[in-house]
This record gives C-alpha cells, sequence and structure tokens, in this order.
C-alpha cells in the first residue's frame, strides 16, 4: 500500500490534489485498510472509486452520507489500516437535524498545527494564556483552540458552553431565556478574566458584541488581549470593522470558519488588491471546498456566491460531497498561491433550505 503523502504546512510544497485523492481512494477502498463503512457502502455503488475517480469534481459522483453519520455506529468508521490507534469521537452542532458524528486520530491536529503557523503570518503572539469561549463536550472546535494554546506557550482557559440549548431556546421563541444565557456566559468570562492575564481571546461574534457592551468586562480584555480570533457565526463587515478600528484596535483580530466536517479554514492575511475583509483558506488537500451553484451544481465563478461543497479527505476519514447549509464567496487565490479562498460566509437562504438557528456559535 502506496504511504500517504501528509499535508505540510503553509510554506512547503503542496501535493498535487489528484495525487493526493488516488492515494486515499486506495486506501480506504482496499479491504487491507478500508473501514468497514466504506467498504458496504463501495458495493451499492454504480462506479468503481478505484477506476472511475479520476479528478477531484468526480467525487460528486459519491453519495452526500451526511445522514448516515447521525446513527452510524462509529467503530465502522475506523479503518483497517489504523486500528490500533487512538481514535477520538467528535459531533456536529445540531444546526439542522440531530448531531452528525466524526472520527479522528491526527487528521484534524495536522490542520490545527498549520493554522497555528498562519496564525503566526497574522501576528498572534507567540505566548500567553488563552480562553475560549465556545463548544468544548462533543465538538472538536475544544480540542482545536486547546491545541492552539499549546503550540503557542500558553494554557486555555475554557467555560461550560452549550450551543445545542440556545438553539432550542431560540428555536422555541424563549428569545429571553437565550439572552439570560449569554449573560451567564459572561460571568463565567469574568471570573476569569479577573485573576488570569488572557493574551489570546477565541470567541464568537454574538458573545464578542455582549462582551462590548458590558464595561467591565470589554475593559479588562481591551488592556490584556493581544489576539482576539472569532468564529461560529457570521459577522458583518460593518461589526468587523468597529471590531478591530473601534474596540480592539492594539489587538491582532483574525478568524476562523470551519465545522466538524470540513476541518478548519483560517482568514489568511489581508492583501491590498482584497475587496473582502475577511478571507478564508482551506486547509487543502485534505479539505478541499468547492462553491457551487444551487440550480445547476456546477462550480460559480471568482465574485460569484455559492454552496458550499466540501470533500474531507485523510487516512482517518474520508467524507466527499457534504453539501453544507453554508454559502460564500469564491475569491481568488493569495499571491503566490493556488487554494481559492472564501468569504461572506452565510447561511443558505432558499424556499427548501433547512431552518437555520445559530444562537451564539
Amino acid at each position: 500500500m502506496t504511504e500517504l503523502t501528509h499535508v505540510p504546512a503553509q510554506d512547503g510544497e503542496l501535493p498535487k490534489p489528484t495525487e493526493y485523492l488516488h492515494d486515499i481512494l486506495r486506501w480506504h477502498f482496499d479491504p487491507a485498510t478500508g473501514s468497514p463503512f466504506w467498504l458496504a457502502k463501495a458495493k451499492t455503488l454504480d462506479f468503481d472509486p478505484l477506476t472511475d475517480i479520476a479528478e477531484i469534481s468526480d467525487l460528486r459522483r459519491f453519495p452526500d452520507v451526511s445522514d448516515d453519520l447521525r446513527t452510524v455506529p462509529v467503530e465502522d468508521l475506523i479503518p483497517a489500516g489504523l486500528r490500533g490507534e487512538s481514535f477520538e469521537v467528535f459531533e456536529s452542532g445540531g444546526t439542522v437535524g440531530a448531531p452528525k458524528r466524526v472520527i479522528d486520530s491526527t487528521a484534524r491536529i495536522k490542520n490545527i498545527d498549520w493554522v497555528s503557523t498562519v496564525l503566526a503570518e497574522h501576528g498572534f503572539p507567540e505566548h500567553g494564556h488563552w480562553l475560549h469561549v465556545g463548544p468544548t463536550g462533543p465538538h472538536a472546535v475544544g480540542r482545536s483552540v486547546r491545541r492552539l494554546a499549546q503550540l503557542r506557550d500558553g494554557m486555555c482557559f475554557t467555560l461550560d458552553f452549550d450551543p445545542r440549548w440556545v438553539k432550542r431556546l431560540i428555536g422555541s421563541g424563549r428569545t429571553e431565556l437565550a439572552g439570560e444565557y449569554r449573560e451567564y456566559l459572561l460571568d463565567q468570562m469574568e471570573l476569569i478574566v479577573n485573576t488570569q492575564n488572557i493574551a489570546v481571546l477565541f470567541i464568537t461574534p454574538p458573545v464578542l458584541e455582549a462582551v462590548c457592551a458590558r464595561s467591565s468586562l470589554y475593559e479588562r480584555l481591551a488592556h490584556s488581549l493581544k489576539g482576539l480570533l472569532w468564529a461560529g457565526t457570521s459577522i458583518s463587515p460593518e461589526t468587523l470593522h468597529q471590531i478591530e478600528e473601534t474596540f480592539f484596535p492594539d489587538t491582532t483580530v483574525a478568524a476562523i470558519y470551519g465545522n466538524t466536517m470540513m476541518g478548519v479554514a483560517p482568514q489568511r492575511p489581508r492583501e491590498a488588491s482584497d475587496t473582502h475583509p475577511c478571507v478564508f483558506r482551506p486547509y487543502v488537500p485534505q479539505s478541499i471546498v468547492e462553491l457551487l451553484d444551487p440550480e445547476t451544481g456546477e462550480p460559480v465563478d471568482y465574485g460569484e456566491r455559492g454552496q458550499v461543497l466540501v470533500h474531507q479527505m485523510s487516512r482517518d476519514l474520508f467524507l466527499p460531497n457534504l453539501l453544507e447549509r453554508d454559502t460564500a464567496i469564491r475569491v481568488r487565490p493569495a499571491t503566490g498561491d493556488s487554494v481559492d479562498g472564501l468569504a461572506d460566509i452565510a447561511p443558505l437562504r432558499s424556499a427548501d433550505a433547512p431552518k437555520v438557528v445559530e444562537g451564539v456559535y
């Protein structure tokens, strides 16, 4: 069996996506190394993954297995070639239904290690404690932020933060209770920032706006923060400008876009030619993102909005052709790069789109 090419850091030479794709397919559809899930699924396909999938675009021939991930026994997802390795289970946020479950051994850790190098390009501090104001529990983002803190020579403080409960409150019209829960999150933050020197804050836009409205908490963070990393829900250019220029002018601000299925795409450093204040760069070739026209299913042109289609490919897990409920604008690659950027992330707006409740994450 051919050893897979590891995805290198940002400054390394990337393997060609098609070569990487073929290695991944050989791994997951060989009985000696593949998972029970994909070996069984292969028998139901009307094509041969090993001979009929030549290019990234061919991955759209695979069925979207999102619904399977809500119920499949997680042991069936583990490739035979990695039996004996340590795996963790992570769940999606359950935004549009029952949570989906994925497994991970080292692939997402490599993704986060690369994110740390991108944060260094932004000028994030190399030392200092982090405060993670986001989900932990079954969600991958909790482990991801803890690892970023460790890589950057800091300890990571966390809160009790349950986004599913807030989504339930908002979805049932109990917005007053949702507001009370948000204040509870701020109370937890104050207990930490009043006694610990927090250099980097990971937070979601709705909670960050609430922080800026609570003067005692905001003033403490504005004094100590050297880096601010936001993620989780969409944010308007006007609000982002206020955060960067008015509330935290002396703090390095960046963002990440991602979810349980696709992994993490960090904001790339801004270029003078960028027309969007925040452009995300996926972790290619492990995470391939296509932006498709919801009507035609074809890729959109640069500058146009398309629905996010994710192909997650690693030795740990193979998840092709996952159509997300997000949309984004396709942006040309940065100078010296070959990977398209994603900008202005927003929920899909259409008559048949699933109802999305963002809440606090």
